[in-house]
């Protein structure tokens, strides 16, 4: 199974939904990158995904985007084939 990595804050609600859906999902490890803890962790995030809100979702290299496309990535069938590495 592919790496997940996730930038986060502690107080969001999305964050903690994409998480769920992720260990559902068979994920037992996410490295979380708390943004609200390291400023310079949420300038990085917004240079690599363009984006400025949490969560920001990579599997692997690939950039998943937030918890919204996570959810239509998995309904769509994707989300199993990514975290597999197909």
């Amino acid at each position: 199974m592919r790496a997940v990595k996730m930038y986060t804050t502690q107080v969001c609600p999305y964050c903690v939904r994409a998480k769920s859906l992720l260990k559902q999902r068979g994920v037992e490890q996410i490295e979380e990158i708390r943004v609200d803890l390291d400023p310079e962790q949420r300038d990085a995030m917004i240079t690599l995904t363009g984006r400025r809100t949490v969560p920001q979702i990579f599997i692997g290299e690939t950039h998943v985007g937030g918890c919204d496309d996570l959810i239509a990535l998995d309904q769509r069938g994707g989300l199993q084939t990514l975290l597999n590495g197909a």
